[in-house]
């Protein structure tokens, strides 16, 4: 950027972060610095031969502070634009650090909610052991008087069936008395009867 001699400097218009941070801008800043500097230059060694010693030195000295005063802008641009990018990784952090909290609380709740179901089925199979276990002793307790009542009637089963052999003894005994007295007479009553008619 040319400046006329004794002129104060044109302070450059503010440049937004994004923009200072483009790439291509930072190339064209350098093309556009290295072509002024090149112009700058060609011009002041044709004006070398017409214009004084003191003057030069003038105008390189105000060319020097406007390239001062253009590299202090937009370093405090850069600065600026850094300073924005911090901050959003601070809020950009805290709202992770935040969203972590949330999660964790979240599975804290889950956490004591499957504690809470596993101690409430737990109680629930306890009351079912409890209610198998009576239910097995109820049944055992069945099974036993049913088999008590079983035993007593087997046995007097037993009883009756030892009366009836004592029942069928006692008439066989009967009988074959009986038929030791019949079988007597008939012998006697034959040896009577040849007797007499003898």
């Amino acid at each position: 950027m040319e400046t006329q001699p004794n002129s104060t400097p044109v302070s450059p218009p503010p440049l937004s972060p994004d923009f200072l941070a483009n790439p291509e801008f930072r190339a064209m800043v350098r093309n556009e610095l290295s072509d002024i500097l090149a112009d700058f230059i060609a011009t002041q060694e044709k004006r070398a031969g017409e214009v004084s010693l003191i003057e030069r030195i003038i105008r390189v000295e105000e060319s020097q502070r406007s390239h001062e005063q253009l590299s202090r802008a937009l370093l405090e641009q850069m600065n600026l634009r850094f300073e924005a990018v911090d901050k959003r990784f601070v809020e950009m952090l805290q709202s992770m650090d935040k969203r972590f909290e949330s999660m964790d609380k979240r599975f804290e709740s889950l956490d004591k909610r499957f504690v809470e179901m596993q101690q409430g089925m737990d109680k629930r199979f306890e009351s079912m052991d409890k209610r198998f276990e009576e239910m097995q002793r109820n049944m055992d307790k069945r099974f036993v008087e049913m088999q008590q009542g079983m035993d007593k009637r087997f046995e007097a089963v037993d009883k009756r069936f030892e009366s009836m052999d004592k029942r069928f003894d006692d008439l066989s005994r009967r009988m074959d008395r009986f038929m030791f007295w019949s079988l007597g007479l008939t012998v006697s009553a034959t040896f009577l009867i040849i007797s007499v008619l003898r």
